[in-house]
Formats: C-alpha cells, structure tokens, sequence
C-alpha cells in the first residue's frame, strides 16, 4: 500500500442535493450483519482486500509516529455530559436540503453523527480512511473508486454498502431537496456505479482537481431508507428527526425538545471505536446542546455559573473587561486567545443587489466609506482586530490592490451625489433626484447584533441615510435572506481551506434562492475564471485565478466588509483536557472540544475541592501559538 500525496481536504461544505430514488443495485443484500461478511470476496471489497489494493492501483493512509496525536490523544478518557448552550436552534436536523447549511449542523450534527468516504488529517489535510479504507485515482483523474470498510455499520446494524453512496449522489442531484448548489457540484459526475457490495465508483465528466476532494468528503446516507423517499418526503420526514447514521454519535427522538435543546449519545456499538483514526476521539458519553435564543449575555451568565461548560468570547469588550471575576481569578475558569490557521472567512454587511438602493454600485461604495470601521475597531473592539478587505482576508487568495475603503465622509458624499442623492427632505434624509424616494431601508438581525449594528446606523444618519433596524429571531433572518426577501444583511460564513468561489459567485444561482450567491452577482469573466479554475492542478496558477476573482468581486463589492481576526477566544470549566493543540489547525473552533476533548476525573476532584474551600488553581498564559510554532518548524 502506498500513501496519497494529495492534499485537498476541504475542512467547511455546505451541502445541497438529492436523486431519483432507486436503489443503485438489487445484486447485494442489504441484511442486517452482526458478524463479519465471509461472503464477498477480497477482490470484490471484502475482507482480505488489503492484500491485494496495491496491485491493483488501490492507495490508502499509514499511521506513523509523526501523526502524534492529531487524531486524538491517547490519554483520553471516555464518559461523562459537556454542557453546551447555543445561540439557536437548527433550522433542520438534516444535514443535506433546504435549511441544512448552517455551521452548527455541518459541525455538530453532520460531523458526529454522519460520517464521509475519506477523512482529513488535521494537520496535513491529507486524505486518511473513513467510511472507504482504500481509493484509487485514475491516471486521468476522472474515474475514482471507493473500498468501503466490511465493519462498517449504520446505527441500525445494517452494514454500510456501494449503495448507499449511490443513493447519496441520488439525494443530492435531486432539486426538490432545494439546494441548486447541490446539484451544481454534484452534476459535474455520472451517476455513481456499485461495483460490487463494498466497492463504488464515480466518473467525472470533465477534469477538475476538487472533484475528488468533493465526492470522498459528502455525508453520506442509507440506501436502505432512501429508496423509499423522493426529496420531499425527505424534507418533510427528516426536518426535526435524524436519518439513521454510521457516526459515533446518535440524537435519539426523546432527545430533541424543539426549540430547546438536543443531546447526542455516544454509541456503544460504533464501528469504528477501535480505530486507530477515531479511538481516542469522541470522548464523550453525551453532548447536551441546550438554545437561549438570542441572549448572548443570559448564555454567558449560565456559563459563569457552571451551567454550561465552554464559552466561546465573541465581543471584544467582554473579553477585555468582563472575564476577570473570582472563577478566572482562581483558575477554575480557564481563558485563553487560541490561534490557528483557520480560514478567515466572510463577515459584514451583504447588499442585496437585486433591488434597491443597493442596484447601485456608488451606493454600495458610499455606504463603505461610511462604515468606519477604525472608530469601531478602537472604540469597541479594543484593537483585537484587523480590517477585512477581501472575500479570503489574511490568505494567498487575497487580491492586495483591493479597495480598502478607509474611512472617508468626503468620498462618499460626492459617489451619493453621482448616484442622483443632492438633496434632503425637511427631517434630514437623502433624496434621490428622479424617483423622489428617501434614502431609507431595513436591517432584519436579532437583538444580540445590536451592539455591532447601532453605531453603523448613527454614522449613515449623519450622513442623511436612514437604516432602520427591525429585530427578527436567527432563523427568521437566514430564511428572509434565503428567499431574497431582504435588502441588507449582517451575515458572516466560514472560509475554506481550499476556496469554492464557483457555489458564491456562478452566475446561474444570482437569480435562484437556497444558495451561497445571495447578492445576485454575476460576472461574465468570473465564469470563465471560474471554468478555468475547476480544471486547474497548478495551485500557483488557481492563486492567480482566486485572486483575479477576488479583485473583480471587490469592484463589484457586494459586501462592506468587517474586522478580522486569527484566533478563538475561549473560556472553560477546568475539568477538562486536551492534546497539546487544544485546537485543530484549520478549524481553530469551539467544535474541536466536542471531537477531542475529554474529561479528567482528576481535575473535576481538584475543582469541586477548589470552589468548595476557595483554592487557587494554575493560571494559564492568555494566548496558546501551538500552530504557529508548528508552521515555523515544519516549513
């Protein structure tokens, strides 16, 4: 067996897509299996198919000492609950359809309980077993196969088959799932091909280096229900109840209270709880997810009083002057800055360019120069913050001749001017020249945004732009700017390690909702950027291309951008331990507690004695730079 040289994992996919329903193949019963399969044959993916995988052009991952503890520390200690509380609840419990592209369902729900072909190292973003325990790459780069691991099991008992990835691809290229993303990245391939029990595979219908990378890391779900579902009933069945899963962790119905919270359990009968890619992962017995909706400080009070466990620090300010309280003072509470290489992302205000005022690209630019990001970043951020001034700030990706749209009234007021705005009414706001219309529109966001989004709104009045802030609930907001029933929006996404310009800025998804193109920008040359890019292996020159697109969207610039930062700030309860990277090196988030972490019987003994006789415990630094240092000595 050799090991891959590819390095094209993806740590953040939305998913979209769907099928015609049919099982892939009536040649391999699907019996539910408690004892190893003796049936099918080395050949055909069975057991004793590890001997023969080289031969015939099948590659897999070999652990070495140099993996260390990236996919988990053998100290680790299974059991025990991590009490988490969120700021919402899923709009959907599924991970693929209409609703399923928020970050806590791809990072909580999909990532534990659901699982993919291959996986990712952590650190090397090399493909490593997943589901399949071998693939092969065809010398063309068109056709790939899977072997799909015999021990593999759905949470049912029924084993994990080709069919099943064939029912997946089915399930995401059928539009009436109502993610058209979906289908546009999943119809760059014929219809997968159950090759035998244990082995599919997939041809592309055009070279593209992200193909791979695409079809090996999709969640993938059971055939066995699937065949009786067209997309809708799926989206119907599955909206607040989970499909079965091969993950290690399950969300049983009596679990779910709409609204209020979900547990997941740890499964005893995980397949995979040996392996040496996940034994000492997933540490915990459940995972309580409970929701205060939109009460960042109600959340923040309930950790302070132990009632949950982690808390991620998003405001500066609170950071900065509301963390020093007995429980940090004596180390019972930890807090520390976290850096990694985590994408940056996107973040700020996103104009709806369908509609007015923001049809208008001088007004896009003049509400830019007003946004005063240096006042805010000084004012209210403490300078934790740099500015982002790009789709992949702070990456290769990034366009260095972007505008930066630094603070300037003057700019702005003259770009108004050109846009037909010269004049105001007798209560001080704008008024377009022809249309008579005031320079007035609306801001959907929760009550929590506020603090960010009251000081914009002072700088536009003063300016003669009236933005009204109208407070919706998370999912109301998501679900207007889905349906494009919105004018402006603050909205922040994660970045991509590899980026996916082509499901944020195809043309043919401008004028479609459920999709990642909620501006409705389109650019002829960015689609032939974008065309170019899929088939590209030379990453300097996918750089140049990223960085030509990121250009012509900042002139297009569909989105003011906000403040930017490298690392997580996080506070928890010391009864926990962790690797020594406490955070994973493109992920940097809260979710990595959930796969790594575990909880040390010792340290919980420490604390209850600590808080009861008012004991110091250690004092850790404020930041943690393992990844930075990693990068400076494995260049």
């Amino acid at each position: 067996m050799k090991k891959t040289s590819l390095i094209l994992i993806a740590l953040m996919f939305i998913s979209c897509g769907g099928g015609d329903n049919k099982s892939a193949s009536k040649n391999f019963p699907q019996s539910i299996q408690t004892s190893k399969d003796s049936n099918t044959s080395a050949e055909h993916g069975g057991y004793g198919f590890e001997n023969l995988a080289e031969s015939l052009g099948f590659q897999t991952y070999i652990l070495s000492e140099k993996d260390g503890t990236f996919f988990g520390d053998p100290r680790a200690k299974k059991g025990g609950t991590l009490h988490y509380i969120h700021s919402l609840f899923p709009r959907t419990m599924r991970v693929l359809g209409q609703n399923s592209s928020q970050v806590i369902n791809s990072r909580t729900i999909q990532a534990l309980c659901y699982e993919t072909l291959l996986g990712q190292h952590s650190a090397t973003l090399e493909f490593v077993p997943g589901l399949a325990s071998h693939w092969f790459i065809s010398d063309d780069k068109l056709t790939f196969k899977f072997r799909i691991n015999p021990d593999a099991r759905w949470a049912d008992g029924m084993p994990v088959i080709a069919d099943d990835i064939v029912a997946t691809w089915d399930l995401r290229m059928d539009e009436t799932i109502l993610m058209p993303s979906e289908q546009l990245t999943f119809g760059k391939f014929e219809r997968p091909i159950a090759e035998s029990k244990y082995i599919v595979s997939v041809k592309a219908k055009a070279v593209n280096w992200r193909n791979f990378l695409y079809f090996s890391t999709m969640a993938i779900h059971p055939n066995h229900i699937l065949k009786d579902l067209d997309g809708t009933a799926f989206l119907e069945e599955y909206a607040f109840s989970m499909i079965v899963g091969s993950g290690p962790y399950e969300i049983p119905e009596d679990k779910i209270l709409n609204q209020e919270s979900y547990t997941f359990v740890r499964r005893d009968d995980y397949w995979a709880a040996q392996s040496p890619f996940s034994k000492y992962m997933y540490n915990f017995d459940k995972i309580k997810v409970s929701v205060v909706k939109d009460n960042d400080a109600l959340q923040y009070e309930k950790f302070k009083k132990g009632e949950q466990d982690i808390f991620t620090v998003s405001r500066a300010r609170r950071w900065v002057e509301e963390t020093d309280f007995e429980s940090t003072q004596k180390g019972w509470v930890k807090k520390q800055r976290v850096f990694s290489e985590r994408p940056a992302g996107t973040s700020g205000y996103f104009f709806n360019m369908r509609k007015w005022p923001f049809d208008d690209k001088w007004v896009r630019y003049a509400f830019c120069y007003l946004y005063n990001r240096e006042k805010m970043n000084k004012e209210m951020y403490y300078n934790e913050y740099g500015y982002m001034n790009s789709m992949y700030a702070g990456s290769m990706y990034e366009n260095p001749d972007n505008n930066k749209f630094p603070f300037n009234p003057d700019k702005a007021v003259e770009l108004l001017k050109e846009a037909g705005y010269t004049s105001r009414n007798d209560d001080g706001w704008l008024v377009h020249d022809e249309s008579g219309r005031i320079f007035a529109f609306e801001l959907d966001l929760p009550k929590t945004y506020e603090y960010m989004a009251t000081p914009v709104q002072q700088m536009l009045k003063d300016y003669g732009i009236d933005m009204q802030i109208k407070f919706v609930d998370y999912n109301t907001m998501i679900k207007n700017v889905n349906e494009r029933n919105f004018t402006i929006g603050m909205l922040a996404y994660s970045g991509l390690v590899y980026p996916n310009p082509e499901t944020s800025y195809r043309s043919i998804l401008a004028d479609q909702n459920d999709n990642n193109n909620v501006w409705g920008f389109k650019s002829d040359r960015v689609d032939v950027l974008l065309d170019e890019y899929d088939t590209c292996f030379d990453q300097d020159r996918r750089i140049e291309i990223i960085r030509e697109i990121d250009g012509i969207v900042a002139g297009v610039h569909p989105t003011a951008w906000s403040t930017v930062r490298n690392y997580i700030r996080t506070m928890w309860w010391d009864k926990f331990d962790y690797p020594d990277w406490m955070l994973s090196r493109y992920v940097g988030e809260h979710w990595d507690i959930f796969y790594y972490w575990w909880i040390d019987d010792d340290k919980v003994f420490q604390l209850d004695n600590a808080m009861a006789n008012g004991d110091q415990l250690e004092i850790l630094p404020l930041d943690t730079e393992y990844w930075p240092e990693y990068l400076k000595n494995n260049q």
